[in-house]
């Protein structure tokens, strides 16, 4: 799927024309952001801890190939099958094949964004396969056809009345707004879908290199029903998310719980390292490991950007993003949204029809001052923007941007054009806002300056005179 700047504009209009949707969201995001600061204070030194995490992403990026080759050597042993997988195609085709030779109809999932990047669940169901998201908030946005509307949140655009609006529409249940009514009726619901399911596809948090196993972090115990019922466990998990060791967890666990949700830990911390072995009373039989690459590569090999490659997916750059608190996650059409979104969806799928959400921000640096493992986001973006500039060949844009070239090499010419727009700004503040306004598209969400009366270049004059 792919999207353009005119798209973007259109979805970003319509969210910011609703006041109450607006308004929300920002409690829902304000509620995350308290409960994040209450969790940051437990630690004894919250920035040494980002800063030890920091770090031990960098090792995991600056050893990749290392890592990832331990960590299938040991999944290898214990009889797991791993699959490396160049493209979210190539992961695709490789589920649908694992179906077939099965003779599988119904699969359960726990969330997982990285398949949400690859489109998944359409491919599935297009060869004919029940596919049933199991996470809460997931469950309720595919009952609705929507995408999440945040990677850590994915439906928390809705109310309760909406909620049981679509229970009531697509699963016949009982009208209510009581939150622990509705959580019940989707658990009826799924519980069938446990026991009946033929595979469980789950994501990872993190892979670990020394151990060959992957580490699984939730809240509502679906992952762990997901992973264990039914008879074959499929995990696809980017190939950036592997870490060198065990005890690295012990940092990056409580820090994603903190940043994500404001928990000390979540409720369900899972290890899973292959297929039930002799002797043991549950789990599945057969154990597949996805390694998706999917541009993973592309944004490895640029010094630029390569250290978005260590975000951990906890969701706080959005929940500080003015942007993305105003514009919504739906806006933004892809996977992953807010500012770690607009850095690596641009390079992970195509920069020419996804360069427009690097311009989506104000550049305020909110999103780097949150980040738990220090991505420097507000450059990343600035980078991009660079990019996009540097491809520019033709059209409107670049004809602009080498008019204004021509002029600021022009002192004479450039301090001209000034006095005219000087002009133009004052003669136009009587139709503000109206037809005539040739800035009426800006002045209809912000204030534009009035005029100052005399250049910069002019005051600097009488300075020195």
């Amino acid at each position: 799927m792919t999207q353009t700047a005119r798209q973007f504009q259109r979805n970003c209009d319509t969210t910011t024309n609703d006041a109450d949707h607006r308004s929300w969201i920002r409690i829902a995001l304000n509620q995350a952001g308290d409960a994040r600061s209450t969790a940051q204070a437990r630690f004894n030194d919250w920035d040494g801890a980002c800063g030890a995490a920091s770090q031990i992403k960098w090792e995991s990026l600056d050893h990749l190939a290392e890592n990832l080759e331990s960590f299938e050597a040991k999944l290898l042993a214990r009889g797991a099958s791993v699959h490396w997988a160049e493209t979210g195609e190539d992961a695709c085709a490789y589920i649908l094949r694992v179906a077939a030779e099965r003779h599988a109809k119904r699969i359960v999932k726990s969330k997982c964004m990285t398949t949400e990047e690859i489109g998944l669940n359409e491919r599935l169901e297009a060869a004919g396969l029940k596919v049933v998201e199991s996470d809460l908030g997931e469950f309720i946005v595919q009952l609705r056809k929507e995408p999440p509307y945040h990677f850590v949140f994915p439906a928390m655009h809705l109310r309760r009345n909406r909620i049981s609006e679509t229970f009531e529409r697509e699963i016949g249940a009982a009208p209510t707004e009581d939150a622990e009514s509705l959580t019940l009726t989707a658990r009826q619901e799924l519980r069938n879908v446990f026991l009946s399911a033929d595979i469980g596809i789950s994501g990872a948090n993190f892979g670990v290199a020394d151990t060959g196993m992957i580490s699984i972090t939730e809240n509502e115990g679906n992952a762990r029903l997901t992973t264990s019922i039914p008879r074959i466990h499929i995990a696809v998990m980017g190939i950036e998310k592997v870490i060198p060791r065990l005890a690295d967890l012990a940092l990056l666990l409580p820090v994603l719980a903190t940043s994500a949700t404001g928990q000390t830990l979540t409720c369900y911390n899972t290890m899973i390292g292959g297929p039930r072995q002799p002797g043991e009373v549950d789990g599945p039989d057969e154990f597949h490991v996805i390694l998706l690459d999917n541009g993973r590569t592309r944004l490895l090999a640029d010094p630029g950007l390569r250290d978005a490659l260590r975000c951990i997916r906890c969701g706080a750059c959005l929940n500080i993003c003015p942007v993305y608190r105003n514009i919504g996650g739906h806006a933004y059409d892809t996977t992953y949204q807010g500012p770690i979104g607009a850095v690596i969806t641009p390079h992970l799928q195509d920069l020419t029809n996804w360069k427009h959400l690097a311009f989506a921000s104000s550049l305020c640096g909110a999103c780097t001052e949150t980040c738990p493992v220090g991505i420097r986001l507000h450059d990343h973006l600035h980078h991009t923007r660079s990019m996009v500039a540097e491809r520019k060949t033709s059209g409107l844009e670049a004809m602009m941007a080498r008019m204004y070239a021509f002029a600021a090499l022009r002192p004479g010419l450039f301090q001209w054009c000034g006095r005219q727009m000087r002009r133009t700004l004052r003669m136009t503040t009587r139709f503000r806002g109206g037809r005539l306004d040739p800035f009426r598209a800006w002045r209809h969400t912000r204030d534009l300056p009035a005029a100052p009366a005399k250049s910069f270049h002019d005051l600097w004059k009488e300075r020195k005179a």
